[in-house]
């Protein structure tokens, strides 16, 4: 298994127009978001020894999250690439990749990046905060890296979830535990365990489509 989850959470801002946008990337010191994949795995799996989690240097992922070939794809700043070249000696049947993603707001074209809370409203007016998590999977073939499909109940729960079917209490927030300023993300205890909580949701929703 190989999580590439991060450190960083993102702290956005809607307004009316463009120009009250706010967009910022934070460290969540110490929040372990890329513990998690494995123990729900393990809690899935009932334990299952066989499993383990993979370590890569830290860069590892650059590529795939900031590629330079935006127009063209290079596919060297692919997951298949990324994941083959840090599994070199690993030796497994299979790798389940965890990856951020880049959603929308539901109902709207607002981009929300990865892991992170936003708020939305005019000015102070009617405003309102949500957690959301864009968490992906991905299995390869150990020998090949050709990407293993899916099952039809992984990809239904992700499409639900895609088209904000599935309302989630776990994303509501007290506008009161929007980070401000943003840099203030990684001392707040609340989010961290709202945080910690969301991601683990997604996960077991995902997971049982991926180990049958």
């Amino acid at each position: 298994m190989i999580s590439a989850l991060g450190d960083r959470f993102s702290v956005q801002k809607f307004g009316l127009t463009i120009f009250e946008t706010e967009v910022n990337e934070v460290p969540m010191d110490g929040w372990g978001l890329d513990d998690l994949p494995l123990a729900r795995v393990r809690a899935a799996t009932g334990t299952d020894p066989s499993v383990r989690r993979i370590a890569y240097p830290k860069e590892a992922f650059e590529p795939f999250y900031n590629p330079k070939s935006r127009f063209l794809p290079d596919p060297n700043e692919g997951l298949p690439s990324i994941v083959r070249s840090i599994t070199a000696n690993a030796n497994c049947e299979r790798y389940l990749v965890i990856t951020k993603y880049n959603g929308m707001v539901p109902g709207t074209k607002l981009e929300i990046n990865g892991i992170g809370v936003y708020s939305q409203g005019i000015g102070s007016f009617a405003r309102h905060s949500h957690l959301f998590a864009n968490v992906a999977m991905s299995m390869y073939d150990g020998t090949t890296y050709e990407k293993i499909s899916r099952s039809l109940a992984a990809f239904g729960a992700s499409f639900a979830e895609g088209l904000g079917l599935m309302e989630d209490p776990l994303t509501k927030l007290d506008n009161s535990l929007f980070p401000d300023p943003p840099n203030s993300t990684s001392s707040s205890a609340t989010l961290k365990e709202r945080t910690r909580a969301l991601v683990s949701a997604r996960l077991d929703r995902m997971i049982p489509g991926y180990l049958q």
